[in-house]
């Protein structure tokens, strides 16, 4: 099989870019936009979602567990789907592609993290939270003081495989034809349809390359 490289050099701004120098923000670059944006999103309801579950009664972790369970056994395709066409059901408007395809990422990594951040505390000493409490610490000071810091920090490597598969997922945005770099590529192959090979294993090395590229500057954040 004859491989016809030449095609990827000569679309390669296309495969970055997209349509970004036409004012619709496409390829690779979408591609890193919504993964940051979800990503910073994620971590901030998680963290919500986890001092909800530690502070309050335990009837809201039970319900948080619950609608966490039910969402993360769910496809996020599924998700995608339900956000996309519930939406104006309940609001009378469609919401954007891309702005769907960020929250389905948030709805769907938040639990995610939420777990996370438990599984960190949960595996802390019991007498730092008694320590807390004869202090006279309350339970948010106890959370965010004691209990959330060292709970991030050995956390850690949960974080980083969450971050990588949050990457991967954004080629899930294909379905609604957001043009992220899964769509600029299989736009170019119904183009040419003679370059598939060429052009899917270009788009993974890409991915590849992504979350290679996030965990050194992960490994070099951590040290």
């Amino acid at each position: 099989m004859d491989f016809q490289w030449s095609i990827i050099l000569e679309n390669l701004s296309y495969f970055i870019f997209g349509n970004t120098f036409v004012g619709e923000v496409g390829g690779l670059l979408l591609t890193l936009v919504i993964t940051i944006i979800s990503s910073i999103f994620s971590i901030l309801l998680g963290i919500f979602l986890t001092m909800l579950s530690w502070c309050f009664p335990k009837i809201f972790e039970k319900i948080l567990f619950f609608i966490s369970e039910i969402v993360r056994g769910v496809p996020l395709i599924f998700i995608i789907f339900w956000i996309y066409f519930t939406f104006p059901f309940f609001f009378s408007s469609y919401i954007s592609r891309e702005i769907t395809i960020i929250l389905s990422l948030v709805w769907f990594n938040a639990s995610a993290v939420m777990y996370i951040i438990l599984s960190g505390i949960n595996a802390l000493s019991r007498g730092q939270i008694e320590a807390g409490i004869s202090e006279g610490l309350t339970n948010f000071q106890i959370f965010w003081k004691i209990l959330f810091p060292q709970s991030v920090r050995n956390s850690f490597p949960s974080w980083k495989n969450l971050i990588i598969n949050l990457i991967k997922d954004t080629s899930l945005a294909f379905i609604l034809n957001v043009p992220e770099l899964t769509t600029v590529g299989s736009q170019l192959n119904n183009v040419f349809q003679v370059y598939s090979a060429e052009i899917f294993l270009f788009i993974a090395f890409l991915y590849y390359l992504l979350c290679e590229i996030f965990e050194v500057f992960f490994k070099l954040f951590t040290k």
